[in-house]
């Protein structure tokens, strides 16, 4: 396989451009309109950067809550959206769930941005299936 050509669901199909190259098409926007609407909220924006700057590259949910003025049930939403979304993974760990970025999610983005025309994208990972863990 070309590194111009990526395996997504069994079929072969050419990278993506980025919107620095090309337009993107139907099925691509689509796909990256949830991750930057998941990006869109503020509150998701900071649990993601919290997520992402934490030392040892992983966070505890009860580390999470305190800094926001909002209920348990509310941040375990907004991360369960950042998690469909492929921009964090997480493990339950006896009473308490742990989360850490998914860089392969953003360095996607990062590069569906700011790609030098005519270079190939990476491929876009799968969104993560929920871990059985009730977040």
């Amino acid at each position: 396989m070309s590194k111009q050509e990526l395996e997504v669901s069994g079929r072969t199909e050419a990278c993506c451009p980025g919107l620095l190259t090309a337009p993107l098409d139907e099925e691509q926007a689509t796909e990256l309109a949830k991750v930057f609407k998941a990006l869109g909220d503020p509150v998701r924006l900071r649990l993601l950067s919290m997520i992402a700057s934490r030392a040892g590259g992983e966070v505890c949910v009860c580390d999470l809550t305190p800094a926001f003025d909002l209920s348990q049930p509310t941040i375990s939403h907004h991360l369960k959206l950042l998690r469909q979304a492929g921009l964090i993974d997480c493990e339950r760990r006896g009473t308490w769930v742990y989360y850490w970025l998914l860089p392969e999610m953003t360095d996607r983005l990062a590069g569906i941005l700011n790609r030098p025309a005519g270079q190939p994208l990476p491929p876009l990972p799968e969104p993560a299936e929920p871990a059985g863990a009730a977040s």
